[in-house]
C-alpha cells in the first residue's frame, strides 16, 4: 500500500482516534502527539497487518499502546478540586500553575463512527467532562480497559488481544475501573440531564444564563445555580465551592469588566467562548463549560489557558 493509499484508508478514523487518545491522556496537545506517533507507527508496521482484525481495531490497538507509553512518562491531568482546597476570599486567585498538569477541554463533537447508535451514544457520554476527567485517576491499563470495553464496546477477548493480556485480567481491571470512576462522576450523565431539560428547557436556561452574564445580573445568575455549585478556572489554583462563594466571586471579581459570550459545545456539553472587554476590544478570556443537575448549573469550568483558542479555532478578539 502506498503512502497516499494509507492516508486515504485511515482518514475516516482520525477524528475518533484522536478522541480516544484524548480520553486516555486528558490533553488536546498530548492527544494530537499520540495520534501522529500512532499513525506513523501504523505506516511503518503496515507489512505486519495480517487482516485478522479490522483496520479500525488494529489502529485502536496501536493508539492505545502509544497512549500507555506516554502515560508512563507524564503526570496525571487534574481539575481544580484535585489540586487543592476551595477558597473563600476572592482577593487572591493565585499565580497560574504551569506545566502539563491540567485536564483540558475537548473542542468538538465526537464524530459519527461505524458502530451502531448504542455505541455512538456511549462514545458521546465518554467525552463528557466529569467522565473524561475521572478517567485520569485510573492506572493506565484500567483506563484503557474501561474505554475499550464500555465506550468503544470491544469484547473482553478483543480488549485482551489489543493489550496483550488475558481475558481474566481484562475483566478484573474493568471491575476495578468501573468502581473508581463511579465514585467520581454524577449518577446521571450530562446527556441524560440535557434530555430531561428538553430542547425548550435547554434553550430557555442558556438564554437566561447568557443574558444575565452579559448584563452582569448576579442575582439572576445565582438563581440558575445549584446550591453546591462550583466555579473552577485552571490554570489558576483558586476555585469556589457553593452558591454563596460563587456569587461572591461574581460580584467582587468577574464583572469588574463587561463580557460577551458566544455559544460553543465543549465536551458534548453547552459551553461558551467568553470575551472580556480589555481596552476597546473584547478579547477571549476563557472557554467555559456548563454542567447541569436537576435543571440547575452545577459547575462552571472556565479554562483560561491562552493556547486553547488555537485548538478550538476561535478568534482571540471579537469583531
Amino acid at each position: 500500500m502506498r503512502e497516499v493509499e494509507f492516508g486515504e484508508a485511515v482518514a475516516g478514523y482520525r477524528g475518533e482516534l484522536k478522541a480516544h487518545c484524548y480520553r486516555m491522556l486528558g490533553s488536546l496537545q498530548d492527544a494530537e502527539d499520540a495520534l501522529q506517533e500512532s499513525l506513523l507507527n501504523a505506516w511503518r508496521g503496515l507489512s505486519g497487518f495480517e487482516g485478522r482484525s479490522s483496520l479500525r481495531t488494529w489502529l485502536y490497538r496501536i493508539c492505545t499502546n502509544t497512549c500507555l507509553r506516554m502515560l508512563a512518562r507524564r503526570p496525571m491531568r487534574m481539575l481544580s478540586p484535585d489540586y487543592g482546597p476551595s477558597r473563600e476570599s476572592t482577593s487572591d486567585l493565585g499565580e497560574p500553575v504551569s506545566g502539563p498538569i491540567w485536564f483540558e477541554p475537548w473542542p468538538d463533537d465526537v464524530p459519527a463512527e461505524e458502530p451502531g447508535p448504542a455505541v455512538r451514544y456511549a462514545q458521546r457520554e465518554g467525552i463528557e467532562l466529569a467522565f473524561a476527567a475521572a478517567l485520569q485517576h485510573l492506572p493506565g491499563t484500567q483506563r484503557a480497559v474501561l474505554i475499550l470495553r464500555d465506550v468503544l464496546a470491544y469484547s473482553a477477548a478483543e480488549t485482551a488481544e489489543m493489550l496483550d493480556t488475558t481475558t481474566a485480567s481484562v475483566n478484573s481491571a474493568l471491575q476495578r475501573a468501573r468502581k473508581s470512576v463511579q465514585e467520581r462522576v454524577p449518577m446521571v450523565s450530562q446527556r441524560a440531564e440535557l434530555a430531561a431539560l428538553g430542547e425548550s428547557g435547554q434553550r430557555q436556561l442558556l438564554e437566561s444564563f447568557v443574558a444575565a452574564w452579559e448584563r452582569a445580573d448576579v442575582d439572576t445568575l445565582v438563581s440558575l445555580l445549584a446550591q453546591d455549585a462550583k466555579f473552577t478556572m485552571p490554570p489558576l489554583p483558586a476555585w469556589f465551592d457553593g452558591r454563596a462563594a460563587v456569587a461572591r466571586f461574581f460580584r467582587e471579581r468577574v464583572f469588574a469588566t463587561p463580557w460577551r459570550l458566544r455559544p460553543r459545545e465543549v465536551n458534548g456539553q453547552p459551553g461558551f467562548a467568553c470575551y472580556q472587554l480589555q481596552g476597546e476590544e473584547f478579547r477571549l478570556g476563557s472557554i467555559t463549560v456548563l454542567s447541569f443537575r436537576d435543571g440547575k448549573v452545577a459547575q462552571l469550568s472556565a479554562f483560561l489557558d491562552p493556547e486553547l483558542p488555537v485548538w478550538f479555532g476561535l478568534p482571540k478578539d471579537l469583531d
